[in-house]
């Protein structure tokens, strides 16, 4: 893991559109790099399915983590590497998952960080790319 890397806030859906690099274990997102990124929603108990709506990812949960009680329906936040799969949903490589559910405004102010960080620093970067 590189951590000079960005950590980038996005949606699942977002996430659709990186790629990977040839160099690096690293993805591109329109000429930003990034390794790691952030990620808010509901699980899925048989595949622990992240779902925000905008997309659906696969967690791969590691040590401690199998051994939480996670539900369909809890809202969580997740940080992790994110791998592209050929021909199936991406998945994302664990680092720290938190149930905030207890939390409920959490969820509308996460797609609010998103709007910003995406009109203040990826857009930009993004369409002098293109």
């Amino acid at each position: 893991m590189d951590y000079s890397l960005a950590a980038l806030k996005l949606l699942c859906g977002q996430l659709k559109d990186a790629r990977g690099t040839p160099s690096q274990s690293a993805l591109t997102l329109g000429g930003i790099l990034f390794q790691r990124g952030v990620l808010v929603s509901n699980d899925d108990e048989d595949h622990l399915l992240l779902d925000d709506s905008t997309g659906i990812v696969e967690l791969n949960l590691s040590g401690d983590f199998r051994q939480r009680q996670w539900k369909t329906g809890m809202y969580v936040m997740v940080v992790g590497g994110y791998f592209v799969r050929t021909g199936d949903i991406p998945v994302i490589k664990v680092h720290k998952i938190v149930d905030l559910s207890p939390f409920p405004d959490r969820e509308a102010m996460w797609y609010l960080e998103v709007l910003e960080a995406y009109k203040l620093f990826y857009q930009p970067l993004i369409e002098e790319f293109i």
